[in-house]
């Protein structure tokens, strides 16, 4: 009897802890927060009243705050702005400096990863002594060591985040001219993300969420039942979508646990062949059950292979030129 009681009053506590947790409002770590997507996530996050932790680089202790975010002009009166606003935490530092990002995710439920890196490729990228992976702008350290970092600091000890949705984009191929095009002159952007997701999917104590979205920031966008979303890395054709869109999706996926695990591509369709909202595509998502491919190299092979045929056309281009003004000269001034 003093043994059932026992067991009771053990299953008593546990439920008491379970309804406590339960009970506990969600804090989520937004990484990317002074971007156009960012922005727009923290906003919404408030609008449901959940509290909110941002990663700035910048130092904002001089920075006057702007009245709206539309009077803002720099990242630093961004971060300035969203810092201002009720339930924003900020903490100072970077997706570079693991520290940083440890501090960031502590006390939080999920972490929505909305930035990319934006280093443009230099010439003397291309030297075989080149160092240029070691900038901390890098592609390598933003995309790639950044979600590394990420990772670790939600497996660390008592760490309650143990949700990352991360946006990247379409790279799989790294034939597609976008895709060549991209790595050639920002510096291996897309390659450094899907190597990110492969760390994400290699996680097995952290759930992730991708998300691949179309082309943000056009403002020629539809409206009404134009969403849809591919699950387990599926191919839907390139649109534009909104910003405001994106962020209700990295929202959303946190209160679907089915799309744990899970690779989504969000893309625009035509009026009157998607949904109007996110909820009824959310609820029919799959966790990823393929494998995806290790390209890598591949990037790197498709970009050797789109300089040579760039420096090739130029090349055609002003050999071109050159005939066609030594063509005008010898008329303009006949040889003596």
């Amino acid at each position: 009897m003093t043994d059932l009681l026992l067991h009771f009053s053990v299953l008593m506590m546990m439920a008491s802890v379970a309804s406590a947790l339960s009970s506990m409002p969600k804090k989520v770590a937004v990484i990317g927060a002074t971007g156009r997507l960012g922005r727009q996530t923290v906003q919404k996050l408030l609008s449901k009243e959940i509290p909110v932790k941002i990663l700035v680089r910048h130092d904002i202790s001089a920075v006057k705050v702007p009245e709206n975010l539309e009077n803002a002009n720099t990242s630093a009166e961004v971060a300035a702005y969203l810092a201002s606003l009720p339930s924003v935490e900020l903490v100072k530092g970077d997706v570079t400096n693991k520290d940083s990002v440890a501090e960031l995710v502590k006390d939080t439920t999920a972490v929505l990863a909305v930035y990319g890196a934006n280093r443009k490729s230099k010439l003397t990228d291309a030297l075989p002594w080149s160092k240029c992976e070691d900038d901390p702008s890098h592609s390598k350290q933003v995309n790639y060591e950044g979600v590394r970092n990420i990772v670790t600091a939600c497996q660390m000890p008592g760490c309650t985040c143990k949700r990352i949705v991360r946006i990247t984009g379409k790279g799989e191929d790294p034939w597609n001219p976008f895709s060549i095009l991209i790595n050639l002159l920002g510096s291996m952007a897309k390659a450094w993300n899907n190597e990110g997701e492969a760390l994400l999917r290699d996680c097995k104590d952290v759930d992730y969420t991708i998300i691949r979205p179309g082309v943000m920031g056009r403002p020629d966008c539809p409206d009404g039942k134009v969403l849809a979303l591919a699950d387990n890395g599926g191919d839907l054709k390139v649109s534009a979508i909104p910003y405001s869109t994106v962020a209700d999706l990295c929202i959303e996926c946190l209160d679907y646990p089915n799309t744990a695990r899970a690779t989504l591509c969000a893309m625009n369709v035509p009026p009157g062949e998607g949904e109007e909202t996110y909820g009824p595509l959310l609820a029919k998502v799959q966790p990823d059950s393929r494998i995806f491919p290790k390209v890598f190299d591949e990037h790197r092979r498709a970009v050797r292979a789109g300089a040579v045929g760039i420096s090739a056309i130029l090349c055609a281009g002003i050999f071109a030129i050159v005939s066609a003004l030594r063509a005008c000269l010898s008329f303009i001034l006949p040889a003596h």
